[in-house]
């Protein structure tokens, strides 16, 4: 029997690497599949052989929610599994996408299961994806798996979709009224400022402070400025790259007023949907929450999410831990004990989730609304402020000559 090498990471995230004897590569990566272990390479006694996967971060998941979507259908019309992978591939426009799903027929033209194939491009097929598609393929519902995972991908678009387009607004306010502001301090003050020095006017104290300002943005203050936006970029963007710092900045973000409750509204109808999506199609509760803890987004509900998985794993039933984390609120907890206690689980989290997506649309009309004049007042403050500024010496020596 062959010796094959691999390497891959554990359900943890830790990096793993060892030496195994298997009739089959496929036998070994099934073995290894059932100790929660995800290889990345593998080789035979001086074969080497790599798992591709060159491009799985260019498939977009409008692209692959249309993918699965029809693949649910020609698997439902009958056709053999290869013959839709070859159809899909040779009708993708995405040259990247088209390579991955040649590559995935062709590990199952070898013999290897299609959840198997996905899983060398976990870039594009997640832990969620892959295992709605081995539990499809254990249970011979392959193609309802895939109505209900194409199902679940259009809306999570449409969720991403909706926190986007509340970011959009107060972005493009917040950037044309910096753009606004630096041409002021950058071109127009500069010309009042020649003009109050050769009328030796007495400068009030607004103008004096956007004077400087005006100096500071002009000399090498705007460079100093740039360096520093820049800098503290890269900072936040290194420290969210660490465990401890993605943790600090999502529970930062989930205490913001206006953008915490939106932000917990979504994570509760992705938590349900995940969950209820996984449960529906026979995936086991633990490796359930395992994968809705990882794909939830933010540091906080995953630990949440990972706690309330242990206390279930000791034997503790799903509503007392999940009220225990503090962060879903009391009505869904409540409903999730009456799935739980009528054995309709994966009915009440979809309902809920239809509930709270419908909630998140709500909240972000309602954070527009709420941030459309709060907005428009700061820009209106900080730009007529600057603009009254340079008025007030104006209307200063006005009145010195009317008086004279």
């Amino acid at each position: 029997m062959p010796v094959f090498a691999y390497q891959g990471v554990n359900r943890a995230g830790v990096a793993v690497k060892g030496e195994r004897s298997a009739a089959s590569k496929a036998e070994l990566q099934a073995l290894l599949r059932r100790e929660n272990i995800t290889i990345s390479k593998m080789s035979e006694k001086g074969k080497e052989f790599a798992l591709p996967t060159f491009g799985g971060g260019s498939v977009s998941t409008k692209e692959l929610a249309i993918f699965t979507r029809q693949f649910s259908v020609m698997i439902d019309a009958g056709l053999p599994l290869v013959q839709c992978l070859e159809i899909l591939a040779g009708q993708q426009e995405n040259k990247a996408f088209q390579r991955i799903l040649t590559g995935v027929r062709g590990s199952v033209e070898g013999g290897t299961t299609l959840s198997a194939a996905m899983r060398q491009y976990q870039k594009v097929f997640d832990p969620l994806y892959t295992n709605m598609v081995e539990a499809g393929e254990t249970g011979g519902i392959l193609d309802t798996i895939l109505q209900r995972l194409s199902t679940y991908i259009e809306k999570n678009v449409k969720l991403v979709r909706a926190v986007k387009s509340a970011m959009i607004y107060p972005v493009s306010v917040l950037g044309i009224a910096g753009a606004v502001i630096g041409l002021l301090l950058w071109k127009v003050v500069p010309i009042f400022a020649n003009l109050f020095t050769g009328l030796g006017v007495d400068l009030p104290l607004p103008t004096r402070i956007v004077i400087g300002a005006s100096n500071f943005i002009g000399g090498w203050g705007g460079f100093l400025v740039v360096v520093a936006m820049i800098a503290i970029g890269v900072g936040i963007k290194s420290a969210y790259g660490t465990p401890k710092g993605k943790y600090f900045f999502d529970a930062l973000l989930l205490k913001v007023p206006l953008v915490g409750p939106l932000l917990r509204k979504i994570a509760v109808a992705r938590f349900t949907r995940t969950l209820g999506t996984l449960i529906s199609s026979g995936v086991p509760i633990l490796e359930g929450l395992d994968i809705t803890a990882r794909t939830s987004g933010n540091a906080v509900i995953e630990r949440a999410i990972q706690s309330v998985r242990k206390a279930v794993e000791s034997g503790r039933n799903l509503v007392d831990p999940l009220k225990e984390t503090e962060i879903f609120p009391g009505m869904v907890t409540q409903m999730i004990g009456v799935g739980e206690q009528t054995g309709a689980m994966d009915a009440m989290l979809q309902k809920i989730a239809d509930f709270y997506e419908d909630e998140v649309d709500a909240a972000v009309k309602d954070l527009l609304t709420a941030m459309e004049p709060m907005m428009i007042v700061f820009l209106g403050t900080v730009v007529g402020g600057i603009v009254i500024s340079m008025y007030l010496p104006i209307f200063s020596l006005i009145g010195q000559l009317g008086s004279k």
